[in-house]
């Protein structure tokens, strides 16, 4: 019996070993899909790094390392370990499908993007000949027929009181810095919704009482949206998700949104400054209606999490400290901050590079903490002090 390991790498602590968690509050459904899609005559065994140590002498054959951020890194250093072992290694995931030529360089074959017509193909390969394509390209149209995830590859790990499903994927959107785009580029796909529903139930069946959908932006087909949520409501569960702040102008679907369950939800708000949106593609978002949208959201009853970016060619130091008031007086429980950064695959690390902006392109320092390239209105190091 053939057997695949897949690993979620962890990312780097400040001591340089890989971090440790003791729960994890969401974790991702990547993997429990692509269980799901293997051939019943393979074994599956699922290490998540930030709870579970990774055993280089596993007898897996053939080993799939999800990339999340700056964890490809780390990510790296295990394909090279296990490969000097003699295992075929493939990577997935949105950062080594947008830094194919780098992935390469450390494995046997890099998946990307969509993996439901590659991954069953990949194993095909590897059943045939013991040889992998270098990179397997399918993207998808649609997303009909998905099996329910193995959510038993989670429940055995220690995690929190919710478990991802997902109705689309994509974004209509093209902002300049976001992986997202980069993938889909300006396309939404979703999933039946009687699909959605199913595993949402099966969800239920194991005993949780939340979910969340991990959508990249669930608002971006409202007619879709709603005819879900109706069908949500009556399973009388909790839920969060990700959408655009438009939401808060909708305010029948917000009511209906809250009487399905919907408890909790991020929005990208980005900045207060409108020159930096513009400038990232992202024009269609207003910052003079943020606070409105915001108080909207939370009047009908959900929680706001916000992502913020500083470090725009707008923001100045006078800026920045006025989103720290921004937060305060919208009152958003949950913020959340990053520095700019022009993830490598993107528009705006391209751009940045043309332009010479780039103060270093050693990718490990990529991770929104540390500002990496020349800000228009002060020195990368004063951008870091001020995050």
């Amino acid at each position: 019996m053939p057997k695949i390991l897949f690993i979620q790498p962890s990312q780097y602590g400040p001591d340089g070993k890989p971090l440790k968690q003791k729960l994890i509050n969401l974790p991702g459904l990547v993997f429990p899909l692509l269980a799901a899609l293997t051939p019943p005559h393979w074994e599956v065994e699922m290490k998540l790094e930030v709870v579970d140590e990774i055993d280089l002498e596993t007898d897996a054959e053939l080993i799939g390392i999800g990339t999340m951020g700056y964890a490809m890194f780390r990510g790296m250093e295990l394909a090279d370990e296990f490969r000097k072992r003699g295992k075929t290694v493939v990577m997935g995931g949105y950062m080594a499908s947008m830094t194919v030529s780098e992935a390469l360089k450390h494995v046997d074959s890099v998946l990307v993007g969509d993996a439901e017509i590659s991954y069953p193909l990949m194993l095909q390969d590897f059943e045939r000949t013991g040889k992998l394509q270098p990179v397997y390209d399918h993207p998808l149209d649609k997303l009909e027929g998905l099996p329910v995830p193995r959510y038993e590859l989670l429940t055995s790990k220690p995690i929190g009181n919710m478990l991802p499903v997902q109705a689309g994927r994509g974004c209509p959107n093209s902002c300049s810095f976001c992986s997202v785009a980069c993938i889909y580029k300006g396309r939404y796909i979703f999933r039946p919704v009687a699909e959605v529903i199913r595993d949402i139930k099966a969800v239920r069946d194991l005993g949780f009482k939340r979910f969340y959908l991990i959508d990249d932006n669930l608002v971006s087909n409202e007619k879709y949206l709603l005819e879900l949520v109706k069908e949500i409501e009556p399973l009388k569960m909790k839920w969060g998700t990700q959408c655009a702040l438009k939401i808060g102008d909708k305010t029948q679907l917000l009511k209906q949104l809250v009487r399905s369950g919907a408890q909790i939800m991020s929005f990208g708000i980005e900045s207060i400054t409108q020159g930096g949106l513009d400038k990232l593609n992202k024009s269609w978002l207003r910052v003079d209606d943020h606070e409105r949208l915001i108080a909207n959201i939370t009047r009908a009853g959900i929680m706001v999490s916000s992502e913020m970016i500083i470090g725009l060619d707008s923001d100045t130091e006078a800026s920045i400290r006025a989103t720290y008031d921004f937060i305060n007086k919208s009152r958003i429980p949950i913020p959340r901050f990053y520095i700019l950064t022009p993830t490598p695959g993107t528009e705006l690390y391209d751009e940045f590079k043309a332009a010479g902006r780039l103060v270093t392109e050693d990718w490990k320092l990529y991770d929104g903490s540390t500002a990496v390239f020349k800000p228009e209105n002060m020195s990368p190091q004063r951008l870091t002090e001020l995050f």
